[in-house]
Formats: C-alpha cells, structure tokens, sequence
C-alpha cells in the first residue's frame, strides 16, 4: 500500500495501473528488477492479491553503505580464511602426532619381539643345562619379567601386537599349551634350526 501510494503521488497513476503493472511483473519472464513478496519470503507469489510488499533486485546504495558491506564481505572473507587455515594446520600437526606414534609404537613392538626372543631361547639353554625344569616357558611369565606392573596397561598394545607377530613371523619359537600347577596355560618353547640338529647328530 506504501508502496502503490508512493507511485500514485509521483506519478498521478490510478491504483488500476498499479495492480496492472503488478500483473505484468507476475506474468513476464523479464528480470525488471523488482521481487514481489507475500506473507511466506520463501513461498513464490502468483497472484496481485497474496503481494504484501516490493523487493528491489538492485537497491541504490550510497558511497558509505557501498565501502562498509564492502568491507564487511571482505573481513568475512578473510576470517573464513584463516579459520580454515587453522583447521588444515590443526589437523596436519594431529596427523604427524599420529603417525609419530605409531611409529613409535612400531618400535617399540620390535624391540619387544628382540627381549621376547632372547628370553625364550634363554630359557631354552638352561633348561638344556639343567637349570630349568621344563624346555617352555608361560607367555604370561614372560610378559610379567619383561614389563613392570606400573606398566602393563599402558603396554598392553605393543605387547599384543608382538606376540601376534611372533606367532606369524618366528619360527623359532613355538606357541603350545601345557598344563603347569594344575592349570592350562600357554608357552612359548624355542625350537633349534634344523641345521643345528643335523650337525649335532
């Protein structure tokens, strides 16, 4: 109505022509620069009476309105800039974190499997001397002798994955159960290359 009062003082137009020229927007597939708006923005408007009111598709700006959007679009810009920056190098430090560990942790595995193995073979020898009384020896012993109570949990992983790579990778060293003090348990026993065995014999 502001809008049709306005256009009517300025230009001595009957409302007739206003709603005719709100038809021929509504009907022409011209861009003219003006949206005509109902109660819902989001709903398409199809006929004069659901119009609540004009949007215009290039607004006359002054100088200062122009220079402040402009230079709000900018310092937006460039904060979303940045903070993805941030994000990317934020996530590049957590991937090299990772991968630290985990070769950290590949490490750490191996030398696992060294001290396992020579415990074992260890073992081997003095039950060969008469120093022990059975050629194997429990796993979980094993474990208990290399790593300390404090440390077990914070271990465990590298124990784990040690014991599942002697079990693929060591043929040395063979996995059996055999029941000590009563209870089933599973030891590690060392077994000669055949090599040995043939010279011995």
């Amino acid at each position: 109505m502001e809008a049709q009062e306005y256009i009517a003082n300025v230009t001595s137009s009957s409302s007739t022509k206003f709603e005719a020229a709100l038809t021929w927007i509504l009907s022409s597939n011209k861009d003219v620069g003006i949206w005509l708006k109902g109660e819902d923005q989001s709903e398409l408007v199809t006929t004069v009476d659901k119009v609540v009111c004009l949007e215009s598709a290039h607004p006359r700006m002054g100088v200062g309105c122009r220079l402040s959007r402009a230079l709000l679009t900018a310092v937006t810009n460039v904060l979303i800039f940045f903070w993805c920056l941030a994000f990317l190098w934020g996530l590049l430090i957590l991937l090299k974190y990772r991968w630290r560990k985990l070769e950290e942790e590949e490490q750490a595995m191996y030398e696992m499997v060294k001290k396992i193995i020579d415990v074992v073979q260890d073992h081997y020898v003095d039950w060969e001397q008469d120093m022990e009384r059975y050629p194997y020896v429990g796993i979980l012993h094993v474990r208990d002798s290399l790593i300390p109570p404090q440390s077990r949990r914070r271990m465990k992983r590298v124990w784990d994955r040690a014991v599942e790579f002697l079990a693929s990778n060591e043929s040395r060293i063979q996995t059996e159960s055999h029941r000590v003090a009563g209870e089933d348990m599973l030891v590690w026993r060392w077994t000669k290359p055949s090599s040995f065995s043939d010279s011995e014999r």
